[in-house]
């Protein structure tokens, strides 16, 4: 097993192939990191063995199970587990037991939250949650994507208002009118470009743009 200290490439722990668990262990594999995955289901391992890294068919409530895989000398994990949360804090606790550094862990309310916090998750994410909040902010329409912090601070990719086109970013007075920062602009058939004053905004380009996100949605409902 790699090094610990080597966290931002070494093998990474995924416990529980649901939707969430899959989509986080697909994506590792294909960023090209080794996976263990673990499930309880047998129909899952089957359908995961050919993309997987690895895919184990074990009960990860079960602290032996885990040592026996192996799980102790992983510095990253990722716990998938949500429907039953009595199983994800089980899983979660064993994880903290085996002296695992970086457990992420798939939260369902904020009592869950609150729980796998307590008992040593370092990161609690809530995807259902997360996901209605960035689709809310899509609605509006001029916004493509949305990314926001734990600060209240965003990041999101948009079609320009009018005010800015035709104009330099220096000429629309971006940053001091609406309190955002355009990071970067695509124009069509072009790669995204870090934003210079000298930027030219067109209909066509779209921005990237971060700030607050009370000012981000000012910005983005701007005509």
């Amino acid at each position: 097993m790699a090094d610990r200290n080597t966290v931002h490439n070494a093998p990474v722990l995924v416990i529980g192939l649901g939707r969430f668990g899959a989509s986080v262990a697909e994506q590792l594999v294909k960023q090209g990191r080794e996976v263990l995955a673990i499930e309880r289901s047998p129909e899952l391992v089957q359908q995961w063995a050919d993309t997987l890294t690895h895919v184990v068919a074990s009960d990860a409530t079960n602290i032996d199970s885990l040592r026996q895989l192996g799980a102790q000398e992983f510095s990253s994990a990722v716990v998938g587990v949500g429907t039953s949360i009595e199983s994800s804090v089980l899983i979660t606790v064993n994880l903290v037991d085996l002296g695992i550094e970086h457990i992420w862990a798939k939260a369902i309310t904020p009592a869950h939250g609150k729980i796998l916090s307590r008992i040593g998750a370092n990161h609690v994410i809530y995807p259902e949650a997360d996901a209605g909040v960035r689709t809310a902010h899509l609605v509006g329409g001029r916004m493509l994507d949305f990314i926001e912090f734990d600060d209240g601070f965003a990041i999101a990719k948009m079609y320009p208002p009018k005010e800015t086109q035709g104009f330099t970013l220096a000429e629309s007075h971006v940053r001091e009118k609406y309190g955002v920062t355009v990071v970067g602009v695509k124009s069509p058939g072009e790669d995204f470009t870090y934003a210079q004053p000298d930027t030219i905004v067109t209909h066509r380009d779209i921005l990237i743009v971060s700030g607050h996100v009370e000012l981000l949605e000012r910005f983005a409902g701007r005509p």
